[in-house]
């Protein structure tokens, strides 16, 4: 049987990193995943990882599922940091098979 979590994904600069896991681990998400970004195209413009040797510009994509009210907590903090940061994130519901590791 099959069970409706949230799913939280954030791809934001590498030097947000940090604060981001706060919020989550704050707000009692039970867990994230934290992977590295390697390109992309938005705003008419592309990016890639390897072109800033400093890494000053490197983004992550920060993954987490949850039950919905550790999620909801995390929002506002999130659009704050985002007013600071390159970024994007998105919600959606999703299944899993084994509740108790969300």
């Amino acid at each position: 049987m099959m069970h409706e979590k949230i799913r939280l994904e954030l791809i934001i600069e590498r030097m947000a990193m940090r604060r981001a896991c706060r919020i989550l681990e704050t707000a009692g998400v039970p867990g994230y995943t934290v992977l590295p970004a390697l390109s992309g195209f938005g705003r008419a413009n592309h990016w890639q990882r390897d072109r800033d040797l400093s890494a000053s510009q490197d983004m992550v994509v920060i993954i987490s599922i949850s039950d919905e009210a550790p999620i909801a907590n995390v929002l506002l903090e999130m659009h704050a940091l985002l007013d600071q940061h390159i970024g994007i994130l998105n919600t959606s519901p999703v299944h899993v098979l084994r509740p108790d590791r969300f």
